[in-house]
């Protein structure tokens, strides 16, 4: 591995409680890196993502002030899978090389990398030392969505449909938290992980203290 420090790519499906088990880390020092933050970074106003997505798809996707306009980009690569890749292929790389800058600034023992799309994007992330699925049983992530995002079934079972499936991100996993239960449940798994993946930064030397 080629990182600076100890890393541990997280991920999971939609409603599974990445963000919950993040948090629980980030109470225990460890900080989270997350491609959705890069994803909208890399894409602000005067950066170059911005003026290439510009330039492969015109100036109607920005805003009056100069911003991506995210519905009119989603209105357009939505049904069109050329237009998607093309997108992708603009966003992506420079996700990978923002979190990339982040690990290897990071001085903590060791950090997380929030990543929803890890199973569709590897080995593209094949550099990090550990791999944390988040994993839920598929009625509990299906009741879990419709009530976070009020929707309905149907719509509930497209979103979870259009992500990896849970065999693919299980098959790259080298840890696995069943998130099915409660938050306690939750906790202890967290500082299970948490003892595991200290004892590892230290043994691996993969982590810089702090000067």
């Amino acid at each position: 591995m080629s990182a600076a420090h100890f890393v541990v790519a997280v991920s999971g499906g939609i409603a599974s409680g990445k963000s919950a088990l993040t948090e629980r880390f980030g109470r225990l020092g460890i900080t989270c890196y997350d491609a959705d933050v890069a994803a909208r970074a890399v894409v602000a106003a005067g950066q170059p993502g911005l003026a290439e997505i510009v330039v492969q798809f015109g100036s109607g996707i920005l805003r009056a002030d100069g911003e991506l306009d995210r519905a009119a980009m989603r209105h357009l690569v939505f049904a069109d899978p050329n237009r998607r890749s093309a997108l992708e292929a603009i966003v992506h790389p420079r996700v990978r090389a923002w979190l990339r800058e982040k690990v290897d600034n990071d001085r903590g023992v060791y950090c997380l990398l929030a990543i929803p799309l890890l199973a569709e994007t590897w080995p593209a992330y094949d550099w990090v030392d550990r791999v944390l699925i988040v994993d839920v049983d598929p009625a509990v992530q299906l009741q879990r969505l419709q009530q976070r995002d009020a929707i309905e079934r149907e719509l509930a079972l497209n979103m979870i449909a259009a992500q990896a499936t849970r065999e693919q991100r299980l098959a790259i996993a080298d840890d696995v938290v069943d998130n099915s239960g409660g938050l306690d449940e939750l906790d202890l798994a967290v500082a299970q992980l948490h003892a595991r993946y200290l004892r590892m930064a230290e043994k691996t030397g993969a982590c810089e203290k702090p000067a």
